[in-house]
């Protein structure tokens, strides 16, 4: 038994933890988002469930192995249905068979049971943007670059359709 099928966390990290960022997402693992959810990490920004089923589908498609290797989860409520889950996590990617571990925060912002915003820190740093870079100029070519990078992926993995 892996450390995801104990059932000691709740269901909504461990779906994420397991089927996403281990690359075995089914379209059903998508149903823990609010249809106008968001997703957003160093390189991509994504709008609604269908970019972030491009966002997580693409990652089979760029990594021969991709998973997270130790985790723990802390969830604070914010007010009555809503509540922020905080991941802290280690995760394993293989490309070109190189090994690659990125430390992250996975914070997930959740509104009567469903995910609205997921953020991946990477190294624990908050995403640049236009309010958290010195320069705001900065900022904004820095959003602009994750929306494009999003958009590209979105295109090539057919729109956010599910692998049949």
């Amino acid at each position: 038994m892996d450390k995801f099928s104990q059932g000691t966390q709740p269901a909504l990290p461990r779906c994420l933890l397991y089927l996403k960022y281990g690359s075995c997402a089914t379209p059903q693992d998508f149903e823990i988002y609010a249809p106008n959810a968001t997703f957003e990490d160093p390189l991509m920004c994504a709008h609604g469930i269908k970019q972030i089923k491009s966002a997580f589908y693409s990652l089979s498609k760029v990594f021969s192995e991709s998973k997270i290797v130790e985790y723990s989860i802390k969830e604070n409520l914010i007010s009555q249905g809503k509540k922020e889950v905080l991941i802290d996590n280690k995760q394993h990617y293989k490309l070109l068979g190189k090994g690659i571990d990125v430390i992250s925060l996975i914070r997930l912002y959740v509104e009567n049971g469903k995910v609205v915003r997921h953020e991946d820190w990477w190294d624990k740093k908050p995403l640049w943007n236009r309010e958290t870079a010195k320069l705001p100029l900065v900022g904004r070519i820095v959003e602009t670059t994750r929306r494009g990078s999003m958009l590209v992926t979105h295109a090539l993995m057919r729109f956010g359709k599910d692998p049949s």
